[in-house]
């Protein structure tokens, strides 16, 4: 299939990219940051016709759906959007280090997926599967998970930046722009990702019901996927009225993610109605 065949090329660039970015970092060149934006941009237009033609495939082998029903599609999904989020941040702010955290979870998410225990066939669709709800549900998940974990790199840059000391020689951590940039997009990332997250959960609600009769069955997936949804609700209550900043929201923010991870796969091994997704 020649969208499996673009998508291996796909995950070694966004490596590719990613050694950009990181030289960028470590010499402080500009040049490889342009060349970053410039690799990672073709990249994700080469992504973007990679789910266009398993999209237009799936109707040729006349089992058309959305390419976001199994584990490799929406591992691939999750790459996608991942970058697309990340290069509208970089276009509004200007600066091309966050670059350097996010595209290693494009790639690492792309490696996964090319992993031989993980299935690139396309498979008709199960029953429960066969709904219009499909395509808001997995996109309102997905580019929320995606939001969080924009959200995780910025809190992880915001730690390594309190390593710098005055004085500092290293350019590294020179070109990690200040904690109150880094805490703000961070408190954006999320807030924007609990909206989303928030709709997912609503449409897969609707969806639960016409498929299995219940809105919610407390499936080992909706039961994280609300875990998940409480613990940035806290974060975003922690930084309104608490006026939580700094070190305490990049904690609550990698804790979030991690249970987003888990939320994406450990449920996965655990039986329940979301069983479908481990292939």
């Amino acid at each position: 299939m020649i969208n499996t065949e673009i998508l291996k090329y796909v995950t070694y660039i966004y490596f590719i990219s990613f050694m950009f970015y990181l030289m960028m970092m470590i010499m402080g060149k500009e040049v490889f940051g342009r060349i970053a934006t410039y690799v990672t941009l073709g990249n994700l237009a080469a992504h973007t016709v990679a789910v266009i033609f398993r999209w237009i495939e799936s109707y040729d082998l006349g089992i058309g759906h959305a390419p976001l029903s199994n584990l490799y599609e929406s591992l691939i999904f999750f790459a996608w959007t991942i970058i697309l989020l990340y290069m509208i941040v970089e276009w509004r702010t200007k600066n091309k280090s966050l670059g350097a955290f996010v595209t290693p979870l494009a790639f690492l998410a792309m490696a996964y997926a090319s992993s031989p225990q993980i299935s690139n066939s396309i498979q008709p669709l199960i029953p429960a599967l066969k709904s219009n709800w499909l395509i808001a549900h997995v996109i309102t998940c997905f580019f929320g998970y995606s939001a969080f974990g924009l959200a995780f790199a910025l809190s992880i840059m915001f730690l390594v930046k309190r390593l710098e000391k005055p004085g500092s020689r290293s350019v590294f951590l020179r070109l990690i722009p200040g904690g109150h940039l880094l805490d703000d997009l961070s408190y954006q990332m999320v807030a924007i990702g609990f909206l989303l997250l928030t709709l997912g959960i609503i449409t897969g609600a609707v969806w639960a019901h016409s498929a299995w009769g219940s809105y919610w069955t407390w499936d080992p997936k909706e039961t994280w996927s609300l875990i998940t949804w409480l613990v940035y609700a806290a974060f975003i209550h922690s930084r309104m009225m608490r006026g939580w900043r700094g070190k305490k929201l990049a904690i609550l923010s990698i804790v979030g993610f991690s249970c987003v991870l888990f939320t994406y796969f450990g449920v996965n091994y655990l039986a329940g109605l979301h069983s479908y997704a481990q292939s």
